[in-house]
């Protein structure tokens, strides 16, 4: 019901995220493509909307898909629509200690871990998502896409970004049967009660069918527990007492899945290599004016941020042998 009001909600450097309310109390989210430069092969609103409305009613918890639009004449570009789900995005390291507490840290650790592996027992064929993306040869057509990415948006030479992609390319472990992989998994992506439970995964912007290890690769770089060595992401949220460290979210992984995780170092090898190339390339639209005109060096911790990266890669990449 008119009329609507907008709010953006914080957080991610790609797609937009908005919070619609409605004049009688109603509110929902809508998510649009990006201002400026946008990559070919990335955005598909259409594409994320199909993911999140095959999953409802499946033991992946989503926010509920209640429309798709592509008629670029009512709001520039496409876009979609789902319910609002009341909870809690935790970024940071104070929230995480407020809003949960040590009992709550734990349960979002177990939780995260568990619905990830829901996330990959996902029936693909029962939901309708078989097609989603090639069964096959999953990590070298990744190393591939973010590789081209890169080619395509650097902004300076990256030399570590392209001697790691030939390592990695040459020591990609066998693959086994493909799964949906959400290929951004981590705390801030997903959405969490006031127990910690997972109620919500957020952004499949890059979700596609492949090998479920990268999930896992991402998300131990992504995540730094209280006895964890720093990662290149630097963000202290897992720091928070009661978060379990790398580690035993990996064997609490490999117990829920049942998968062999021995080749875990080089699933996050790809994935800080990976990181390196997602961020050059929000640093990339930022330089070109996504934000409006602002001074290029208040973008210059994205470049720090890739350098830390691609030296983390390169590192467990040397671990391999």
């Amino acid at each position: 019901m008119a009329p609507l009001s907008y709010t953006q909600i914080a957080g991610g450097h790609s797609n937009l995220t908005f919070r619609v309310d409605d004049a009688a109390g109603n509110s929902y989210v809508l998510r649009r493509p990006p201002l400026g430069h946008r990559l070919a092969s990335a955005h598909d609103m259409g594409r994320e909307h199909r993911i999140i409305a095959a999953l409802a009613g499946s033991p992946v918890p989503v926010a509920p898909a209640l429309g798709f639009c592509d008629d670029e004449s009512v709001n520039e570009l496409s876009f979609y629509v789902m319910s609002f789900v009341d909870g809690h995005v935790v970024r940071d390291k104070q929230t995480a200690e407020t809003i949960l507490g040590p009992a709550g840290c734990r349960r979002a650790s177990e939780s995260i871990l568990d619905t990830m592996a829901a996330i990959h027992a996902v029936d693909i064929s029962a939901v309708g998502l078989a097609d989603l993306g090639r069964h096959e040869g999953y990590i070298a057509r990744q190393l591939k896409r973010w590789h081209g990415n890169i080619v395509e948006q650097r902004t300076r030479e990256l030399p570590l970004v392209d001697s790691v992609y030939e390592g990695l390319m040459a020591r990609i472990p066998e693959q086994g049967p493909a799964t949906l992989v959400h290929g951004d998994y981590r705390l801030d992506n997903c959405m969490v009660d006031a127990s910690g439970q997972v109620i919500a995964v957020l952004d499949w912007e890059i979700c596609t069918l492949g090998d479920p290890m990268a999930d896992l690769g991402m998300l131990m770089v992504y995540w730094t527990g209280p006895g964890d060595e720093a990662s290149a992401w630097t963000n202290p949220v897992c720091t928070a007492d009661g978060f379990m460290d790398r580690a035993d979210l990996a064997a609490r992984y490999a117990d829920k899945s049942g998968r062999d995780i021995s080749h875990l170092p080089f699933y996050v090898s790809f994935a800080y290599w990976k990181l390196a190339c997602i961020v050059e390339g929000v640093y990339a639209r930022y330089l070109g004016g996504a934000l409006g005109e602002r001074d290029p060096a208040e973008f210059d911790h994205f470049k720090v941020q890739v350098d830390g990266a691609c030296h983390k890669a390169a590192d467990a990449l040397e671990t391999l042998g």
